[in-house]
C-alpha cells in the first residue's frame, strides 16, 4: 500500500517515513500543503497522513480541496490541537481519523490499518482469505496450520495488496504504483519475479494471470 505522509517537522518527518516503510508501506514525504495538495492529486496514494501546521497551505485546506474535487481517499489528520473543536473541522472537511501530538507510531499504524480495512469492507485483525492467513507486525504467511513463511518486503506488500482487494483485476500498473514509492526504480520485469516467488509460498492458484489484463487475487467478482 502506497502511502503520502505529510510532515512539515524534518525530523519527525523521516522518522515517520522510516516507521511507515519498515511496516511494508511505500511511503512519500511532502512537507508543505502546497506540494502535498497536488501529489495527492496526481499519485495514487491508498491513504494520506496529513498534518494541519504546514506552511504555504493548511493542512485542513489542503483536504478541503482534495473533498471538493472529489478526491476520497483516506485521510488521518495528525496535529498539536487536540481541541474537540479542532477534530469536529477536521472532520467536517473529510478526514477519516485524527491523531493528536505527541503520539506512539504503534498507534498512528494501527489507526492506519484500521482506515485501510475499513475502506476495503474488511475487519481488522489479521488479514484472511480461505486458507491464507497475513500477519502484519511480523510479515509472515500462513497456510491453514502449516509452517508460517518469512516474506520479503516486496512480497509482503503484495500480497497484502492482493489480499484488500480479492476478485479483482488488478494490473501490473496498479501493482507498480501501489507497492512502490516515487522514486523508486519501478521495472515492472521485476515485478513478475516477485509474483512467482509469492505463489510458490502460497499456492498459485491463488494469483491467477489475465493475459493484457494483470492478476486477479482469489476468486473473481
Amino acid at each position: 500500500m502506497r502511502l503520502l505522509l505529510v510532515e512539515d517537522d524534518a525530523k519527525l518527518g523521516l522518522e515517520l517515513q522510516r516507521a511507515l516503510n519498515k511496516a511494508g508501506y511505500a511511503t512519500d514525504l511532502s512537507i508543505d500543503g502546497e506540494d502535498a495538495q497536488a501529489m495527492g492529486e496526481i499519485e495514487p496514494y491508498d491513504l494520506v497522513v496529513l498534518d494541519l501546521g504546514l506552511p504555504k497551505r493548511s493542512g485542513l485546506e489542503v483536504l478541503r480541496n482534495w473533498r471538493q474535487q472529489q478526491l476520497t481517499i483516506p485521510v488521518i489528520i495528525l496535529t498539536a490541537r487536540d481541541g474537540w473543536e479542532d477534530k469536529v473541522q477536521g472532520f467536517k472537511a473529510g478526514a477519516d481519523d485524527y491523531l493528536a501530538k505527541p503520539f506512539q507510531t504503534e498507534e498512528l499504524l494501527v489507526r492506519i490499518n484500521a482506515v485501510l480495512r475499513r475502506c476495503a469492507g474488511q475487519n481488522t485483525g489479521d488479514l484472511r482469505y480461505q486458507k491464507i492467513t497475513l500477519d502484519e507486525s511480523t510479515q509472515t504467511v500462513r497456510l491453514g496450520s502449516e509452517d508460517v513463511q518469512q516474506l520479503t518486503g516486496t512480497e509482503f506488500k503484495l500480497l497484502r495488496y492482493f489480499m484488500l482487494h480479492p476478485g479483482k483485476i488488478v494490473s501490473k500498473s496498479e501493482l507498480v504504483e501501489h507497492v512502490y514509492q516515487l522514486d523508486s526504480d519501478k521495472d515492472s520485469n521485476v515485478l513478475e519475479v516477485y509474483i512467482n516467488r509469492l505463489r510458490q509460498k502460497i499456492g498459485s492458484e491463488l494469483i491467477q494471470t489475465r493475459r493484457g489484463q494483470g492478476y486477479i487475487f482469489g476468486k473473481q467478482h
